[in-house]
């Protein structure tokens, strides 16, 4: 039997048995999102098994396969659900394993979360079943895993195409539709960083995640009332967004600007103040090369399959769109660093940077990635807690963004003179 076939039997055999469950818990009238009893699930090894028992308030559709390594990401077993509210329970609560070397859940998307463990040596699928109990009518999830070979495990992983859990491929967008910068309203993405099961930066029980996705919003509110911007925003909830889907979405949404807003922390160095990062190859600092790795390999961590995405064609056609969107980009960069530093608000000493960031990989659209402080630095931190301040950092990219709108659109007209 192939690896494909194997793989969709598998999550065939899976969804049908969720259904089932399902079926069962909404008969009985439950809510739809099930929630996990921590006292009664655990994670354990016995020699070359590990069994994970999940207990749900509620039976739900749920799948399982396994991923290979990808660079220092190791390879990870997936299970997606929908839907599971994690609230109460920690990866620590669950126990530990050897064959494990780490554990991470939360919302993958609307509707659905997602639960990874990292393998500590290759693992497949050996049983996998949830059962509901007649008297409750809640659920019992038993994951068995074995101990295989590489070639096995090789030969079985893969993320399996599932219309039910799968996202729609974008709608196609009429690109002539898209105004000139200085036509009406400037269409911004704003792009709140991490999210669901990705949490990003934590300090002092402040999460980048949420602390990003507050800021996206009072920023989206100042550009609205200015009355020259039309924002959307690539996230509006706790949600998992891969960064491949950000810049779909930004082309989806006829975005003119795309602005990634992070709040990171580095355990190396006193990085502080407002950054703004560029796309390049080559980074331009230790510092930015250690973030755009961090941001990429956030994707891997939260399960999302890389394989296959390499388009030599397609690598060479954005690198031709993007010698005409780069000076853009760079001079929209400069003019928010200058609407920041006009607000005397805190700058970081190289305030203009260069990285491999993959979420700024749209070539047709200047694409920026802000740092709006670091949560390493306790300055930055108390400055990111207030909203006042928030405020002041809001009007100031206004101003950045107004700046840059009128420059361009002068130098679009000297172009087409």
């Amino acid at each position: 039997m192939s690896r494909i076939v194997k793989v969709i039997a598998a999550v065939a055999l899976l969804w049908a048995m969720g259904l089932a469950a399902v079926a069962q818990a909404q008969s009985a009238d439950f809510n739809a999102l099930a929630r996990v009893d921590a006292a009664q699930s655990r994670l354990t090894q016995a020699e070359d098994r590990v069994t994970l028992d999940l207990a749900l308030s509620q039976g739900v559709p749920y799948r399982a396969y396994t991923l290979e390594a990808a660079g220092d990401v190791p390879r990870r077993l997936v299970l997606d659900f929908r839907e599971v509210d994690w609230q109460g329970i920690t990866p620590e609560a669950l126990g530990q394993a050897e064959a494990i070397g780490g554990l991470r859940f939360g919302a993958v998307r609307p509707g659905w979360s997602r639960m990874v463990l990292d393998l500590a040596r290759p693992l497949v699928l050996d049983q996998a079943g949830l059962r509901i109990l007649p008297d409750s009518g809640a659920a019992r999830l038993r994951i068995v895993l074995r101990a295989a070979s590489a070639e096995e495990f090789a030969a079985l992983s893969g993320a399996p195409h599932d219309p039910a859990f799968d996202l729609p491929a974008p709608e196609p967008v009429d690109r002539t539709a898209r105004p000139r910068v200085g036509e009406g309203p400037l269409v911004v993405v704003l792009d709140p960083g991490h999210g669901g099961i990705d949490p990003g930066a934590e300090r002092d029980g402040l999460s980048e995640k949420e602390l990003m996705l507050t800021f996206a919003r009072e920023l989206q509110d100042v550009l609205v009332r200015d009355g020259n911007f039309e924002v959307v925003l690539t996230r509006t909830d706790d949600s998992f967004v891969s960064l491949d889907r950000r810049v779909a979405l930004a082309h989806a949404m006829g975005g003119q600007v795309f602005i990634s807003l992070h709040a990171d922390a580095l355990s190396e160095g006193q990085a502080h103040g407002a950054t703004v990062h560029l796309l390049s190859d080559s980074a331009s600092d230790a510092a930015s090369a250690t973030l755009a790795e961090r941001h990429d390999r956030d994707d891997l961590l939260a399960g999302i399959d890389l394989t296959g995405q390499d388009d030599q064609v397609a690598g060479i056609l954005m690198d031709l769109a993007r010698q005409e969107t780069q000076p853009r980009a760079e001079r929209l960069a400069l003019a928010l660093v200058a609407g920041i530093g006009g607000a005397e608000l805190p700058l970081n000493s190289r305030p203009v940077r260069r990285a491999a960031f993959s979420v700024l990989k749209a070539a047709d659209i200047p694409s920026i990635l802000l740092e709006v402080g670091f949560l390493s630095s306790p300055r930055d931190l108390k400055n990111l807690r207030d909203p006042a301040w928030r405020l002041r950092m809001a009007e100031a990219i206004r101003e950045g963004l107004t700046l840059w709108v009128a420059e361009d659109a002068i130098l679009s007209d000297l172009v087409r003179q």
